[in-house]
């Protein structure tokens, strides 16, 4: 295999796997990445005060903090409870989740 194809083969599996994500629904996502936990069913009800109520924060906030989490670029307040679960979470679901987030009523 070329060098080429091997870019051309792997671009197109990124593309599948981002399309995967994109199609995801965003409340199965918020459930099964466990974001329920800590921060409530519908995002306005955290598990402790010092968690933040996410529910209608722009997309593109949350989106950034969750990708700022998962790399460490963030680290600051309770960034080390997300730290543990965002290795589970690729970043075009990281997209899905905070579209769907930013749907919420605050």
């Amino acid at each position: 295999m070329t060098q080429r194809m091997f870019f051309i083969l792997a671009a197109a599996l990124a593309l599948h796997g981002a399309a995967a994500a994109q199609s995801a629904d965003g409340a199965k996502l918020y459930a099964e990445k466990t974001c329920v936990a800590c921060h409530g069913k519908d995002g306005t009800k955290p598990l402790t005060p010092d968690y933040p109520r996410i529910a209608g924060q722009s997309a593109k906030y949350a989106e950034r903090q969750m990708l700022d989490i998962k790399s460490g670029a963030r680290s600051n307040g309770n960034s080390a409870a997300m730290k543990g679960v965002m290795h589970l979470v690729s970043d075009a679901e990281i997209k899905v989740l905070a579209e769907y987030l930013s749907k919420l009523k605050p």
